[in-house]
Parts: C-alpha cells; structure tokens; sequence
C-alpha cells in the first residue's frame, strides 16, 4: 500500500511538472497574453489532464511572479516587469551574483571542471539559436534550452559560492528573469555577446589573478542589463 502511494505521488509529480513546463512555454512565447485569465478547468481540458496538475503547476507558477491570483477571481496571466523594475532586478542579479564570483574563488579543478562543461553546453545551445535567428526562425524550445544552459552556467558559481543564502535569493531571483525573458526579446547580437562574456569569465576563474571573476561577473551582468534595458526602452518607445 505504501508503495502504491509513493509511486502515484511520483506519477502526479510528474504530470503537475509536464504541466508546469507547458505553461511556462505559453506564457515566455505570448501564446497566454498579459492579463489573461487562466481558468483552471478549462485548462485542464485543453491538456487533457485533471485540474488537479493543473492548480498546483499554476500555485507553482505564481511563485515566479508570472501568474497572479486574485480572492475569488482566480489566476491571471502576469504584466510583463516594467523599465524600472527591470533595472532594479539587475541591481540585485549584480549584487548576488558578483558576490558569488568573489566566494568561489580560487576555483578548484572540479569547478573548473564542471563550468567548462557548463560553457560549452551554453555555447552549443548558443549557436543552435543563432542559426535559427539568422533563417527568420524563433524556436521556443530553442529558446529555452538556451536559457536552461544559462542558468545552469551561472548555477556552477553559485553553488561553488558555499553560502546557501546566497543560493536561496539567487532561485528567487531566477523565478523574476522569465518574466524579464517575457519583455525583452533578443537577437544574435546578444547571444553572441553572452557567450563571449562566459568565455570570460572561464578564463578568470582559470587565471592566476584572484580579483579577475569577480570582475568578469560584473562585466557580464552589467553587460546584459545594458542590452536588456536598451531593448526594454525601445518596445516601450513604441508604446
């Protein structure tokens, strides 16, 4: 009997997480407009899945800030972040992230290792969006490998950072950037940007130089916040 409620569990969780992931595409891809209401039974038909999954990928998703639930209205679809908001995640995504470069320095050679790896996932993922962007293709899951090869990169320094805290404010952050992704469109001139940025930033950890990760992190963030705003002030231009 127990074994049987450990397996079904392991069977909703996989189902509320195929959900979660589906949901997330529509929302990143504009498939789900700003705003939308996001009726759960509906949902669920549309999934052909219980609304069961269905409630707890959306309880999921309000965590990241994507969704939002109203008393006796449901969830809605999230507002993108707005220009100020946007600037005010990248002076948090500075201040963790640039800290994180600090403590994990000197890298050993299993982190370096493990961030080599991490970069050359990044910069395959990379160059597979960079030929479907250059043939006029935006391929969501493209898309979104990419960012997943990102996230991981960057996850190699934080969890060689030792601070947990640190860990727990950077997830929390994480769940704030899809929106960002949501608002700020890219092109080849960012991706290719980013990955010579990681490149970078491998380069510091391997030197001799103690200072250099930490500054190659700042570059980076401080890189991508410029090209993120600069695209962010344009579609609001456009109004």
């Amino acid at each position: 009997m127990a074994d049987g409620r450990a397996a079904e569990g392991i069977r909703r969780r996989g189902l509320r997480d195929d959900v979660h992931e589906r949901l997330l595409q529509l929302l990143l891809s504009g498939d789900i407009v700003p705003g939308e209401r996001l009726a759960i039974d509906t949902i669920a038909r549309q999934l052909a899945v219980s609304p069961t999954p269905v409630r707890e990928a959306l309880a999921l998703l309000e965590r990241t800030g994507l969704v939002t639930r109203e008393a006796l209205k449901g969830y809605r679809a999230a507002p993108p972040l707005g220009v100020e908001q946007l600037a005010e995640l990248f002076e948090a995504r500075l201040m963790l992230e640039v800290t994180a470069a600090r403590l994990a320095t000197p890298a050993d050679d299993d982190m370096l290792r493990r961030l080599r790896a991490a970069e050359d996932a990044h910069t395959a993922a990379g160059e597979r969006i960079i030929t479907a962007l250059s043939a006029g293709d935006r391929d969501l899951a493209l898309t979104t490998d990419y960012f997943a090869k990102d996230v991981a990169f960057h996850r190699v320094i934080l969890d060689r950072s030792g601070n947990r805290y640190i860990e727990e404010m950077s997830d929390t952050l994480a769940a704030q950037i899809h929106r960002m992704r949501q608002m700020v469109p890219y092109g080849v001139t960012d991706v290719r940007d980013a990955i010579a940025e990681h490149e970078v930033i491998v380069a510091a950890f391997a030197s001799a130089d103690p200072d250099a990760p930490e500054r190659a992190m700042r570059a980076h963030i401080e890189g991508v916040r410029a090209r993120s705003l600069k695209h962010a002030r344009e579609l609001a231009a456009r109004g």
